[in-house]
């Protein structure tokens, strides 16, 4: 195989947006087929994601690719990544660094090293390639860098007596460029799609990124809607400073995201202290959604009610949460001006359940439930206890309100 095959399959790859695997394992079989005897590879890049930092795999050349790794914000001055040569290349603007492992008595104290050297390496070979303009930082990186700039890692290990040849690293420099164009090419759509579905929700950034993008671009669609409201939040955010205030907030919609999320639900808005989610009706199958809905309610209460004692044993404020679920159609798509459009639900049942959720308090609940929702939710209708007739906000008729049975308030 000639050197310019391994760089014309990338372009192909590439081009067809492979999926990162199947472009590490297809790469590192070419250049092996092309005589380099790679036995392992590396493959790590950062992300634009608000929980993720990192995300890199391994592959060896008798398994293909073995390994994932994931890393948080959080995980940046952990032992393993800053144990990791990389990390000293990204801090010091080292483009290609290449070390050995064989016979070497001065071998820099890395843990990746000691294991390679124990697995029968014989060289080590490592590049950082800069995505855009920018070049990596000299010093560590810090938040607003990284908001600023992607890398992509690479590294390859060989067990060839005596390293890797001269030949060799020509062939590698000439590909790992193509290489990273290609892993470029298809990591951009999901890195993408991972920063959309923060901010929007797994669906609608699935639906944004395939071209449903029109301003009023909407669809009709049954859905449960879970609506959510912290109790007191305004005198929370009267007397506590901003970063505890926010502290606060994400701590509490992290116990509501989760089991929403685990239900197959989308949580497609935070307003305030509060939060908009929907479950869609598949198949019509509107007892089955409604009991996950309703399990997912109760999920939510539990985790707060578990926070609640955390805080109040740490000596932080708590709060207590109001949640209504509601069923029937409602708007699905883009809505907003010609500069600045929402991918949110609209309709008369959002409306609704927002001012069900508004006498949560009034009637002593922390779960509220519509007549409509009660009598789709057949799978669940026994555990649900009347509350009487009840009149709605700026609805005209009044409608009958449904508790959860030997449930009530949560703690505040």
């Amino acid at each position: 195989m000639t050197p310019i095959q391994p760089a014309g399959w990338l372009s192909q790859a590439g081009l067809r947006n492979m999926p990162l695997e199947e472009l590490v394992d297809g790469f590192g079989r070419r250049l092996n087929e092309a005589g380099l005897r790679v036995e392992r590879m590396f493959v790590g890049m950062n992300t634009l994601h608000p929980m993720v930092r990192a995300r890199s795999l391994i592959w060896n050349s008798s398994e293909g690719v073995t390994r994932h790794f994931e890393f948080g914000h959080a995980d940046i001055d952990s032992a393993q990544i800053q144990q990791s040569p990389f990390a000293a290349m990204l801090r010091d603007g080292i483009a290609e660094l290449r070390q050995p492992l064989y016979g070497a008595d001065d071998l820099p104290d890395i843990p990746v090293f000691d294991e390679l050297r124990g697995a029968g390496m014989t060289e080590w070979m490592g590049w950082v390639q800069p995505f855009g303009e920018l070049t990596p930082q000299v010093g560590s990186p810090t938040a607003a860098d990284h908001a600023e700039r992607l890398w992509l890692a690479v590294s390859a290990a060989t067990d060839r007596p005596g390293g890797f040849s001269d030949e060799d690293v020509a062939l590698l420099r000439e590909v790992l460029p193509v290489f990273a164009l290609a892993v470029k090419a298809t990591s951009l759509r999901g890195i993408g799609h991972g920063l959309l579905a923060a901010y929007l929700g797994n669906d609608p950034a699935s639906r944004v990124l395939a071209g449903t993008v029109l301003r009023g671009e909407v669809q009709s669609v049954e859905a449960v809607v879970l609506f959510t409201d912290l109790r007191g939040f305004t005198a929370l955010a009267d007397t506590m400073p901003g970063r505890e205030l926010i502290a606060l907030l994400d701590d509490y919609f992290n116990c509501m995201v989760q089991p929403i999320v685990a239900r197959d639900g989308e949580v497609l808005k935070f307003m305030g202290d509060g939060m908009l989610a929907a479950f869609a009706v598949v198949l019509d199958d509107r007892a089955k959604v409604c009991a996950a809905a309703l399990a997912a309610a109760e999920e939510v209460l539990a985790r707060v009610d578990a926070l609640n004692g955390e805080r109040r044993n740490a000596g932080q404020p708590s709060t207590s949460l109001d949640i209504s679920l509601h069923t029937g159609r409602v708007m699905y798509g883009n809505v907003g001006s010609d500069t600045r459009l929402d991918f949110t639900v609209i309709g008369p049942a959002v409306n609704e359940a927002s001012r069900i959720e508004a006498l949560c308090e009034p009637l002593g609940q922390a779960l509220l439930m519509s007549q409509a929702f009660a009598e789709a939710a057949t799978a669940s209708r026994d555990r649900l206890v009347s509350l009487g007739r009840h009149r709605l906000r700026g609805v005209r008729e009044e409608t009958e309100l449904f508790g959860l049975a030997g449930s009530g308030m949560t703690a505040d």
